[in-house]
């Protein structure tokens, strides 16, 4: 039920004890401030992982060799191991059933490629028609890689969005011929990929045409791979995590490596990625919440000393009306008012405070790892559920001594 005459007792208490009264709330707004801050950085962060991510396919498995670092059978490290069309084909044959999306990849660094009077230096790869989704590249105008190219070595080009911007001048490139090192390439299709301008400057041919045209013979330089889709992401991580191991395994044994060789062949799981970045996160943002709710706890403190003070200084007050009749429960209740007001109210400045600063600064902020931090509708609930229960809190220990004030005592209190 509404008091007027209880509301008229905090605003009073409050024009009595300003300057504490602002000192305090000032702790618990720059709490909830810098919480709700804290939190939105968490957010921004997820969402910059996110956008790393969406590079390529979020589910892909790369494999590539190096040198050995390790003695094996005689043989001393430093050797240089090569995968090639064989590795590729064991690998598809033995796991036929669960692999979604696969390509081998044989590319060369800084190909001169000219078009008229306009030229650059342009990583080339030579890829199956599936590594198109597997680098979650969208196709801007024409066509990938078909099973046709393959079979039948075309010279056909898939450019980049960068690349057909620096030779093409955004005129007509769809059935143009680019000079790759020498060598004339037919323009079949322009890409764009999330990745932005350093995924954009690639230029894609069939896998079989780029082996024949650098003399690689059957050599690749690294293989791709997604799996089938599962029920869930621990389904999904396990499967991935066997199938890494396993084809791991497999090429350590046909290149006859140490399975201790740490080195010679490298697999990249962008799910166990994926969840090494997100465990991170989720740790980032508990330690956020405590020292956001850490930063709270100093504002309520503040707070319950002031009702203290108060109760201290109303203690006569207290004993009269304990006196003539008032219960217990609405001495608590009177405290309780009072300082769910004052935390409430500072509260609600930090705020709306922190969000209007959101508002305005967030989608300004795209950084590699943190793009538009924000805070969402549950968020806002969860501070101010966190709000009337600092606030019940704060008076609580106060309201109780002012309940178990004896009348006499109190009358006596000067």
């Amino acid at each position: 039920m509404f008091n007027i005459e209880r509301w008229q007792e905090i605003f009073e208490a409050i024009r009595k004890n300003k300057l504490r009264t602002f000192l305090t709330g000032l702790s618990v707004a720059s709490g909830i401030f810098i919480l709700v801050i804290l939190l939105a950085i968490g957010e921004g962060m997820a969402n910059g992982v996110e956008k790393e991510f969406e590079r390529d396919a979020t589910n892909r498995i790369s494999v590539w060799t190096n040198v050995t670092s390790v003695e094996h059978k005689g043989m001393n490290p430093g050797r240089i191991i090569e995968m090639d069309n064989r590795d590729y084909d064991m690998a598809v044959n033995k796991n036929s059933d669960r692999i979604e999306l696969k390509s081998g990849v044989f590319s060369r660094w800084g190909q001169l490629t000219t078009y008229k009077r306009e030229n650059g230096s342009y990583r080339v790869e030579g890829v199956f028609p599936d590594y198109q989704f597997l680098e979650n590249e969208t196709l801007v105008a024409g066509r990938y890689i078909n099973q046709s190219d393959i079979n039948t070595n075309e010279k056909v080009a898939i450019i980049g969005n960068q690349v057909y911007l620096d030779l093409f001048k955004e005129q007509n490139a769809l059935g143009e011929y680019i000079d790759i090192t020498g060598i004339k390439f037919k323009v079949v299709g322009i890409y764009s990929d999330p990745g932005g301008e350093r995924e954009e400057t690639r230029i894609f041919i069939p896998l079989t045409t780029a082996q024949r045209i650098y003399n690689a013979g059957n050599k690749l330089r690294s293989m791709a791979f997604t799996l089938e889709k599962q029920d869930n992401f621990e389904d999904a991580l396990a499967a991935s995590e066997a199938f890494s191991a396993q084809i791991e395994s497999d090429i350590k044994t046909k290149h006859s490596i140490a399975p201790n060789d740490e080195r010679a062949v490298n697999v990249n799981n962008t799910l166990e990625n994926t969840k090494k970045f997100y465990d991170l996160n989720n740790m980032i943002r508990w330690f956020f919440w405590g020292v956001g709710i850490c930063t709270i706890i100093a504002g309520v403190v503040g707070v319950s000393n002031i009702m203290l003070i108060i109760v201290k200084e109303r203690t006569k007050e207290i004993g009269i009306r304990k006196a003539i009749g008032a219960q217990p429960w609405s001495i608590i209740g009177m405290i309780l008012h009072e300082s769910i007001f004052v935390t409430a109210i500072a509260g609600f400045v930090g705020l709306i405070l922190s969000l209007f600063l959101l508002q305005l600064v967030g989608p300004l902020i795209e950084t590699d790892y943190i793009r538009n931090p924000s805070v969402d509708f549950s968020v806002a609930i969860t501070t101010v559920v966190i709000l009337v229960v600092a606030g019940a809190g704060a008076g609580f220990f106060p309201a109780y001594r002012a309940a178990n004030i004896k009348p006499i005592e109190a009358l006596r209190d000067e």
